[in-house]
């Protein structure tokens, strides 16, 4: 994964940051087995979880086994990164604000464990908790725009680039992983697009939109199943054809068989007649 291929050299070549040479990209995925799935995993576990949490780890698998998406640029020279991190976006101040919280190893964790750190990481920055978060929001409220344009660059560069930690700054190695997860369904949005984010320095972004039930075609017949739209924002500078085809293919296999993301062959006895 360290070899520059001639693809990979051209794309960085042709781009500037993830302003310029974006893909979009769309799944509208049939979810019945994933709500099924959820709900056994709730009665077991006691853990809320939810379709958002499903879909992130379904996104560090695609990452783990598409591995071109699961790095970062320092210049010109791409660098795979060791683990699969991915950060959600959670709203603060009644949506004033919004902060990030990072899950490390995600493609290693169960769903209900990412329900739950994820639960314990926004508690603590919407008590106000979070150190780092709070170094990085106070120099801002001061600050004038011009200023924090240059500043959000160089702790892009220095955080998202080269790995390093400025605790006076708030910077913190790779802070945003490798991709970044936010949901628009809560807001009753069928689907949405995330804007690329410079200073994240993150290949990929992806929007989780409305969980609805439409028709949809099913072994020739008209059928009417809950449906999810999922769409990403994808820096071409680290994805082509070849990998998009490689996440689109984990992603339904991952909502056709949610189970197999914890190492299951078939579906547990609780919900096995009910999977279609």
């Amino acid at each position: 994964m360290n070899q520059m291929t001639v693809r990979r050299k051209l794309a960085i070549a042709t781009w500037g940051p993830p302003r310029e040479g974006n893909i979009y990209g769309k799944m509208t995925l049939d979810a019945t087995n994933v709500q099924l799935w959820l709900e056994h995993v709730r009665q077991t576990t006691g853990e809320k979880v939810t379709i958002t949490h499903f879909v992130g780890r379904v996104i560090g698998e695609a990452l783990a086994q598409a591995p071109s998406l699961n790095g970062y640029l320092r210049f010109d020279r791409y660098i795979p990164h060791d683990s699969v991190n991915i950060s959600y976006l959670v709203a603060l101040e009644e949506g004033a604000n919004l902060a990030k919280a990072k899950v490390d190893n995600i493609d290693k964790k169960s769903v209900s464990e990412i329900a739950a750190e994820l639960r314990a990481l926004a508690v603590r920055l919407r008590a106000g908790k979070d150190d780092e978060f709070k170094k990085t929001q106070e120099p801002l409220k001061i600050m004038p725009v011009w200023l924090i344009r240059k500043i959000v660059w160089l702790a892009g560069l220095l955080g998202s680039s080269f790995g390093m930690r400025i605790k006076a700054l708030g910077v913190e190695p790779f802070q945003f992983g490798s991709a970044i997860i936010t949901s628009v369904g809560m807001f009753g949005l069928d689907e949405g697009y995330a804007p690329p984010t410079p200073f994240a320095r993150v290949p990929l972004l992806v929007v989780i939109g409305a969980m609805k039930d439409a028709p949809m075609a099913v072994s020739g017949e008209l059928v009417i199943r809950p449906q999810l739209t999922v769409t990403a924002t994808i820096d071409h500078r680290f994805m082509d054809g070849y990998q998009g085809g490689v996440l689109a293919k984990v992603v339904r296999q991952c909502f056709a068989e949610p189970w197999s993301l914890e190492g299951l062959q078939a579906p547990p006895a609780s919900i096995a007649e009910r999977v279609v």
